[in-house]
């Protein structure tokens, strides 16, 4: 790779990971005590899923170990925001569905979280946005690929 495609990459690459960042941050100050980003962003999976799913699909639809996947579910099982139960027909395997407690405390989320991501649009505007969405899209599944 060139220097000059080098030192694009890596100015692309930084502005992204310091937009994650700050996004994350923004966030994470104005959802609801006690909830993390990651709890929000599970519930809104499973809330979007008409069907339960198993901690090792959650753990492969979010890039993560089982492990970590376990520990996010567990936390959102004590706060009561899922239910775990076994799987009849494959006693290794647990199914996960949203509880109606962690269905409303997603949409709490989404109340709170909805003046920040509305200024964010406002200020950039709706085009620059829809723009840079197939750029993140492809960026996002070739990442996937590796």
């Amino acid at each position: 790779m060139s220097e000059d495609a080098n030192a694009l990459a890596v100015t692309l690459f930084s502005e992204i990971l310091t937009s994650d960042q700050l996004l994350r941050n923004k966030l994470g100050r104005v959802l609801p005590k006690g909830m993390e980003l990651s709890h929000f962003s599970v519930l809104n999976h499973l809330a979007g899923k008409s069907s339960e799913r198993t901690p090792a699909q959650l753990a492969k639809s979010f890039h993560l170990t089982r492990g970590a996947m376990t520990n996010t579910l567990g936390k959102l099982e004590r706060a009561g925001y899922i239910h775990i139960r076994p799987d009849w027909d494959d006693a290794r395997r647990k199914q996960v569905a949203i509880s109606p407690s962690g269905r409303a405390a997603r949409d709490a989320a989404l109340l709170e979280m909805d003046p920040v991501i509305s200024e964010i649009v406002e200020a950039l505007g709706s085009e620059k946005l829809r723009a840079a969405l197939p750029f993140l899209r492809d960026l996002r599944l070739m990442l996937e690929k590796a």
